[in-house]
């Protein structure tokens, strides 16, 4: 029992300390099995990085920056937080792929070629503009005019940002265990031969249904909109990867966390400035109206 206990631990370190730039304290020559082994906790990282993220706008929101005429900028020193907490990490494989997608010409082999290659080009960074772009206006209108308060207490976009990098990193345990890795070595090698299946399905379905339902604890269409966005995401760029290089890769992973977090920001930003927040959910019924 302390063995497992220990175990699980270092596995927990290790999922931390390979998706965020925080100190975590684990060894740095971990054996490829105990990356496996981490990949069911990759959405606990997420409530970590999702808590930290909430944490701050809801503190803004004390201070009266939220939801008002400081929210811009309380929304770029988030999204400044958030990249600098990943390390960039899945900008990184966004890029790549963008790259590669455009300049493999539909090459397998030259698509590979490409997402090795450490340069960046054109579209790597046009798709970088585009979702961080994107994050900041999402996270703007979350925490914007107009938006409310759950109950007196978190506006509806703290929620949402507590709950988006949840649902954002259970996409990658999605992808792992319905994709095979597109080549014999690489973290989607490492990842597909030592994850544990049984684990990482319910790793995953649990995150994925939690974060639903904490975003539709203060609007049931929000949380709607969020679930099609991320389901959305999954089967077209799985559906891509497969088609184009047979599988999936380190740089494809990263593309999945970034386009979910930004299409499931987006998509909640919009219901919730469309319809007013919050209108439906638990914490809905004793929300002011704006």
């Amino acid at each position: 029992m302390v063995t497992r206990l220990r175990d699980a631990l270092r596995a927990l370190l290790l999922a931390g300390r390979f998706l965020t730039r925080w100190p975590f304290p684990v060894a740095t020559d971990a054996p490829p099995t105990l990356y496996g082994h981490a990949a069911p906790f990759y959405p606990v990282i997420g409530l970590v990085l999702g808590a930290v993220l909430g944490g701050l706008a809801w503190a803004g929101q004390m201070l009266g920056l939220a939801g008002g005429s400081g929210a811009p900028a309380l929304a770029l020193v988030l999204l400044g937080l958030w990249t600098w907490s990943t390390g960039a990490l899945h900008l990184d494989g966004l890029a790549d792929c963008a790259d590669a997608w455009v300049g493999g010409l539909g090459s397998r082999e030259r698509t590979l070629a490409i997402l090795k290659d450490p340069h960046i080009g054109t579209m790597g960074v046009v798709a970088l503009l585009l979702v961080l772009l994107g994050k900041l206006t999402a996270l703007g209108v979350l925490l914007g005019p107009g938006m409310g308060d759950a109950g007196g207490g978190a506006m509806p976009g703290v929620w949402v940002l507590l709950w988006v990098p949840v649902l954002a990193r259970a996409q990658i345990l999605w992808l792992a265990l319905t994709t095979p890795a597109a080549r014999p070595e690489g973290l989607g090698a490492v990842l597909g031969r030592h994850l544990p299946r049984r684990r990482a399905w319910l790793a995953t379905g649990i995150a994925s249904g939690a974060a639903l339902l904490g975003i539709a604890a203060v609007s049931l269409p929000a949380a709607l909109a969020a679930g099609i966005a991320a389901g959305l995401v999954l089967v077209r760029w799985r559906a891509s990867l497969c088609r184009r290089l047979g599988g999936y890769t380190g740089d494809g992973v990263g593309a999945l966390v970034e386009l979910t977090e930004t299409l499931a920001l987006l998509g909640a930003a919009l219901v919730l400035a469309a319809t007013g927040a919050p209108l439906s959910g638990p914490l809905a019924g004793q929300a002011p109206v704006p």
